[in-house]
């Protein structure tokens, strides 16, 4: 009687914690320790962790695979927002872009408000022959212009997926450079450069 009398009173304690966990929120709980334990400090920002856009929020909620419709209203929607450059001026100096592609630092804690960030392109993709350590996430871009030219379409293109690739991709993995203001205009324009210019090591 005494065994069966302990296993009642331990059912119930279990069942109670089951409730307990499916009765919790856990994003919503997620959200209020960021809230309470995380700060501000240089350009990491907790407003830039909590505040979701509407294509970041569609990304959360299809974490993995989406529908077909959703994929194209984000890609659709994202499009709209990508600047081309000021007076249809898309290369700059290549030199200066495979440092850009190199240096993966900014938007941490230590790093100035409003500092010149990096692409930390080598992190995702093959860009060159010269360099050998580099991610593989992305597709190579070895020989990008060399393979694709310089048509109006092809700078066009190219200047939008760096500038917002989920205007292509829908929830990519890849930054949305000019959108999130990471690169600027510049940079990007230098970035184009050593993928599509012929003396760029990444055409040679």
């Amino acid at each position: 009687m005494k065994r069966i009398a302990i296993a009642v009173v331990m059912a119930g304690a279990v069942a109670g914690c089951a409730t307990m966990a499916g009765d919790t929120d856990y994003g919503k709980a997620a959200l209020d320790m960021i809230k309470s334990d995380f700060r501000s400090k240089g350009p990491a920002t907790v407003e830039g962790v909590l505040k979701q856009d509407e294509a970041q929020r569609l990304c959360s909620e299809y974490p993995t695979e989406r529908p077909k419709e959703v994929a194209e209203k984000i890609e659709t929607e994202q499009l709209k927002l990508v600047k081309y450059p000021e007076g249809g001026k898309y290369l700059g100096k290549w030199q200066e872009g495979e440092k850009i592609a190199q240096n993966g630092r900014g938007m941490q804690s230590s790093d100035p408000i409003g500092g010149i960030n990096g692409g930390n392109c080598y992190a995702c993709h093959q860009m060159t022959k010269e360099e050998i350590s580099f991610g593989n996430i992305g597709p190579s871009l070895y020989h990008y212009g060399k393979l694709r030219g310089q048509s109006e379409e092809i700078l066009k293109y190219t200047w939008a997926k760096i500038y917002n690739s989920q205007a292509f991709t829908a929830c990519s993995n890849m930054p949305r450079f000019g959108h999130k203001g990471i690169l600027n205009e510049k940079q990007i324009q230098d970035v184009m450069a050593l993928l599509l210019d012929p003396q760029s090591p990444v055409n040679k």
